[in-house]
């Protein structure tokens, strides 16, 4: 089924590539026999068709590159096979009219690798030792990009700066006439040297930034000025970042100054709308920067072979908070016990901790809840409407690619063909956007689930929103770009949008909080009811499709932790070769859960259980498990969160204290001081819990 879909796109592909090949082959054979209608064709055709794939298809060129056959090569073999033509036809003199434009075509490559060189020396000019966001940057002088074609597109320059001259030259070769490819030299010449030019004036003080060291200077007074006090830790690849955005409310609204350290320069793009300021440490020189700030700890929402870089600096606590919770294996990783404390949400992670017995003591575990979940809005009983709306949210195949792990190999076309089997069914379908970055398989069965619900849409009809409804959402998508500034030229670099990503005017927070709720709300309003749904985008979030449904079927992950905050009914698949009993045993999340074995011949009798509420065998059970999973609603989690912040803080002041100590000078005024900050540090530490909750 795939291979028939990918074969069109192939074939495509592949007669490109062959007829490029034969273009080369006419035109070299139309040179030397020399037959000029030909001639002239092939070679236009030719660098047209280069273009054409540069723009329209720069992958399939990049596999030239890997056998050498770069575009440089290519355009001058190009330029080479029309030399020889020229020198073939009849009518043109080698010494008085080929040789100047001989001449002058190498001019034009060595203006080419010239602007090539300034473009390089521009682009590591551009590149800063830290990128930011949410932080005024004024002060370095930075500037706006330089033309993309001009300083990081040096496939279309050669080609697009080509043009005249590839003209100019058939046209000789038609005509007889030098004068035509004098002429379409002479403007390649101009375009190229006029290029390098303009491109070398970004070198020039006034468009250039600071130097490296400057910059880093900068950021010490910046750090020095906003006193950082609580961090969020992130380094991920390009699909992990919802790893990282899932806590940015919660780090918004923690009690001092919070920050958000990255590793990898494209993830500052990545992460979501916020008003925390952010900074990413490309090299691990720059990160220890942080080590002589105010800073005093660090939440991990993931484990990263970069995590151990920070952990190198003394002066800092580290809480690892995790990026979900389930009963797999990887919500007990022993690399939890590089951290000083392990937080989690309630009594059931704790348990999995030590019964893991991988060296996590008791002591180090903080309950802090989920505090993210609180836009999830709580069950209200059956399905009011016509349509029941079931979310099928699976989990990805895991990095050792366990069948167990997800359900969309093994279980996934059955799950679907049976929820659309009934007609007051819609389903809202979001996979794990990793699904199939470790297992082919699980890549081509999302794929066919995919096709299966566009082919159910294709036999379904009603009403659909009307115009305005279209209108209002592009309205609200606009208000939001807007707000969240991810909407920039063409031509923008890292340090344009570092410039345009400066300081957030007013409660940036709130105004993106009611923007991206007004953006849902419009998102939903424009589909109708009775069409099935695939979410792939990283809008709406998992949240609000949540807030859609009636019922979720998934796998044993993190989404069922957060879905039981609704209380809604919700169904995991069994592809683990377990018994059901053994599957309810080795998992307490799927306490509360139907169980769906592979073939999910239970799916109707499931959802007659949601449609009939007094069918419902676990209503009870989901809220024990409820509060089992995620701690008590009281007080609230992000109380509690807030109130571990400040307590892991308070440890950090208690270990400055200490090392300041024991650094001391033989000053007796200075001893006293030191000891004064260790019985204050100490006695924060010491302060009794409860007493912080009920102030916070």
């Amino acid at each position: 089924m795939p291979s028939a879909g990918l074969a069109p796109r192939r074939v495509v592909q592949l007669t490109a590539l062959l007829s490029m090949f034969a273009l080369f082959t006419a035109q070299l054979v139309s040179a030397l026999v020399p037959y000029v209608p030909v001639f002239v064709a092939a070679s236009a055709a030719n660098l047209a068709l280069d273009i054409y794939l540069q723009y329209k298809q720069p992958g399939l060129l990049s596999l030239l590159g890997k056998i050498r056959f770069d575009v440089t090569v290519r355009q001058l073999l190009r330029d080479m096979l029309v030399l020889v033509g020229l020198l073939r036809i009849d009518g043109i003199e080698p010494l008085a009219e080929q040789s100047p434009l001989t001449i002058t075509l190498l001019a034009f490559y060595a203006l080419h690798f010239f602007c090539q060189a300034v473009a390089v020396m521009v682009r590591r000019a551009r590149t800063l030792p830290i990128v930011t966001r949410n932080i005024d940057s004024s002060a370095l002088h930075l500037s706006s990009a330089p033309p993309r074609i001009l300083a990081r597109q040096q496939a279309r320059r050669l080609l697009t700066f080509s043009v005249p001259a590839t003209l100019g030259l058939v046209l000789t070769a038609a005509t007889t006439d030098a004068y035509w490819g004098g002429i379409g030299l002479g403007v390649s010449v101009v375009m190229m040297g006029g290029g390098a030019v303009y491109l070398a004036t970004w070198m020039l003080p006034k468009k250039r930034a600071k130097n490296d060291q400057a910059v880093m200077e900068w950021l010490d007074k910046w750090l020095a000025e906003y006193q950082p006090t609580v961090a969020m830790y992130f380094s991920g690849g390009t699909t992990s970042a919802y790893q990282a955005n899932m806590w940015l409310s919660t780090l918004s609204q923690l009690d001092g100054n919070p920050l958000i350290v990255l590793r990898e320069r494209f993830m500052v793009q990545k992460i979501d709308s916020t008003d925390v300021p952010i900074i990413c440490f490309p090299k691990v020189a720059t990160m220890f920067s942080l080590e002589t700030s105010t800073l005093k700890m660090m939440l991990h929402p993931a484990n990263a072979a970069k995590t151990s870089q920070v952990l190198r600096i003394p002066s800092l606590k580290h809480a690892f908070i995790n990026h979900g919770e389930s009963d797999k294996l990887s919500s007990c990783n022993p690399y939890a016990k590089a951290y000083d404390e392990v937080w989690v949400a309630g009594p059931a992670a704790r348990d999995r901790y030590q019964l893991a017995d991988i060296g996590i003591e008791d002591k180090d575990v903080v309950e802090v809840g989920r505090p993210q979940l609180s836009p999830i809005r709580p069950y209200a009983g059956a399905p009011t409407g016509a349509f029941t709306t079931v979310l099928y949210a699976p989990t990805w195949e895991g990095w050792d690619g366990n069948p167990g792990n997800t359900s969309v190999v093994l279980a996934g076309e059955n799950i679907v063909r049976h929820l659309l089997a009934d007609p007051a069914v819609r389903l809202v379908y979001k996979p794990h956007p990793m699904t199939g970055s470790q297992n082919p398989a699980a890549g081509a069965a999302n794929e066919r689930i995919k096709a299966m619900i566009r082919e159910a849409n294709t036999r379904r009809s009603g009403a659909r929103p009307g115009p305005e409804a279209a209108a209002e959402l592009t309205a609200r998508a606009d208000a939001l770009n807007l707000l969240t500034a991810k909407k920039f030229r063409k031509s923008v670099d890292e340090m344009e949008r570092m410039m345009l990503q400066g300081a957030p005017d007013g409660d940036s927070r709130a105004a993106i909080a009611e923007a991206t709720a007004a953006w849902e709300s419009a998102y939903w309003a424009s589909l109708p009811e009775w069409e099935h749904q695939i979410v792939t985008e990283s809008r709406p979030a998992i949240f609000s499709c949540f807030n859609q449904a009636d019922l979720l079927i998934s796998d044993v992950s993190s989404v069922v932790s957060d879905w039981l905050s609704s209380e809604k009914p919700y169904a995991v698949a069994n592809t683990s070769g377990l018994s059901e009993a053994d599957f309810r045993a080795g998992f307490p999340t799927v306490r509360a859960a139907t169980v769906l074995a592979p073939e999910a011949h239970g799916m109707p009798a499931l959802l007659d259980a949601v449609r009939n509420p007094e069918k419902d065998a676990y209503a009870e059970a989901r809220a024990e498990l409820k509060e089992h999973l995620l701690g008590p609603s009281d007080p609230p989690s992000l109380v509690r969160f807030n109130a571990a912040a400040l307590a892991l803080s308070a440890k950090s002041d208690a270990r400055r204290a200490r090392a300041e100590a024991r650094q001391e000078t033989t000053i007796p005024g200075q001893r006293e001081e030191s000891a004064e900050a260790v019985d204050a540090a100490e006695a924060a530490m010491d302060a009794d819990p409860a007493e912080e909750l009920e102030s916070a």
